[in-house]
């Protein structure tokens, strides 16, 4: 008689362990919430009797605090437990939109009202963001870390792009009200799931020197590597750029030209679209040179802006849209190889909040500059502007001999060596060091 062998449970991957599971759930949850919830926001100001302006302070309001708190964040993340400023975080962010929904729905919420609420929220994720970058990249290692990182960004872009549609039906059907209750809820989900994180696997803090003093080395850590700041600083010039192109110009373009809201709407779908394309390349593709091949991709992110200046017909500008954000994505998936390769584990949450801060520091001055520079020069050479900046930086930043010469690790390295992949958290799984 043969004995009948029991089923065995499907196996993950092996750099898919139990943290990584846990963090790359909790993310589809707030990115599922948090798109639909900007859209909710935006007209819970509109019905609320606000115009463009009253938005744009409700949106400036979540920016501010990103600035102030950032770095602050990113030192607390890296002398306290990760996980726990995470959980903290989320449940700011959750008590800000419950207590913004219920606004909206039993009442006639006040500009600046809805502005603290929003303020809370983005204090909630200046100290978020650092931590969990930090927490995402302790928790895989060796040779499958880009592919690893690549899942985990498809999955959230994915999740952003799903939010974003869902999130305006929502609106439309039920109201701004219900579509910020169930961010709320959202961020009460991926909070509980990261109180399950598993920790042992990080070294114990050594006792520092003070806050300043943590700000202070991680400045000496930035500082130091030439491919990293030249890389931050020209990012915060791009995003800026950027940014003020798709929130200022193109609504402009699209209703004077291109049929209104809807097909705008559709081109910034067109370009989540791409993102979830680029990284799914970036689950196969290990380019070497990690900063070469993804700067290279920053040259595509001009192209929208030259679409609008001309502007292309609307098709052409789906198609550019796509490529760009497939492209940026193939940069985004690179770069967090090389922070993760390069950057002491005890410092990547500090070095995240630097990372963070010069990528969003130009924006609000750029938004602000955007009529103005309209009113100087004409619409169509402020696209123009912008397009020829992007390009302008990213060839600079080409010019960077570490840019240029920075290559993928294959083998485990000793900084690596300590951050043990969390798959010993399973019981049923074996511990493996990967590379």
């Amino acid at each position: 008689m043969t004995a009948t062998a029991s089923p065995r449970r499907p196996r993950r991957p092996d750099w898919a362990g139990r943290n990584y599971t846990l963090l790359t759930a909790a993310a589809v949850a707030t990115g599922l919430g948090g798109n639909g919830a900007l859209i909710a926001a935006a007209f819970a100001v509109l019905d609320a009797g606000g115009d463009s302006g009253d938005v744009g302070l409700v949106a400036a309001s979540r920016t501010l605090p990103l600035v102030l708190f950032l770095l602050i964040g990113g030192a607390i993340s890296d002398r306290v437990p990760r996980h726990h400023v995470m959980v903290a975080a989320n449940a700011l962010s959750c008590a800000s939109q419950a207590a913004f929904a219920v606004l909206v729905l039993t009442g006639e919420p006040r500009i600046w009202q809805m502005m603290l609420l929003t303020a809370l929220g983005g204090t909630g994720q200046a100290f978020f963001g650092p931590a969990a970058e930090g927490m995402l990249m302790s928790t895989v290692s060796g040779e499958q870390a880009g592919r690893a990182f690549a899942v985990f960004r498809m999955a959230m872009q994915g999740a952003s792009l799903g939010g974003a549609a869902l999130g305006g039906a929502l609106v439309a059907a039920v109201g701004p009200g219900w579509v910020l209750a169930v961010d709320a809820a959202a961020f009460a989900v991926a909070g509980g799931l990261r109180t399950f994180l598993n920790v042992s696997h990080i070294p114990p803090r050594a006792p520092g020197g003070g806050m300043l003093a943590d700000l202070r080395d991680g400045w000496r850590e930035f500082i130091g590597r030439p491919w990293l700041w030249s890389i931050v600083v020209a990012f915060s010039i791009a995003n800026a750029v950027v940014g003020a192109a798709d929130a200022v110009y193109g609504p402009l373009v699209a209703r004077d030209s291109l049929g209104g809201a809807g097909p705008w709407g559709l081109a910034l779908a067109a370009f989540g679209a791409g993102t979830v394309a680029g990284a799914l390349l970036m689950t196969r593709w290990k380019p070497r040179r990690l900063l070469l091949a993804g700067m290279l991709c920053i040259f595509p992110l001009a192209l929208p802006s030259a679409a609008l200046a001309i502007p292309v017909p609307v098709g052409v500008l789906f198609a550019v849209m796509f490529v760009a954000g497939a492209t940026v994505e193939v940069f985004g998936v690179s770069w967090m190889t090389a922070l993760h390769q390069e950057i002491p584990e005890e410092k990547l949450s500090r070095i995240s909040a630097y990372d963070w801060f010069g990528s969003i520091a130009l924006m609000p001055i750029a938004a602000a500059a955007a009529g103005p520079a309209e009113s100087a020069f004409g619409r169509t050479a402020a696209l123009w502007g912008c397009a020829a900046l992007v390009t302008l930086v990213t060839g600079a930043v080409l010019c960077v001999p570490e840019v240029r010469n920075l290559r993928r690790r294959t083998k485990v390295t000793p900084q690596e060596t300590r951050a043990v992949s969390d798959d010993s958290a399973d019981p049923e799984r074996p511990v493996r060091r990967h590379g």
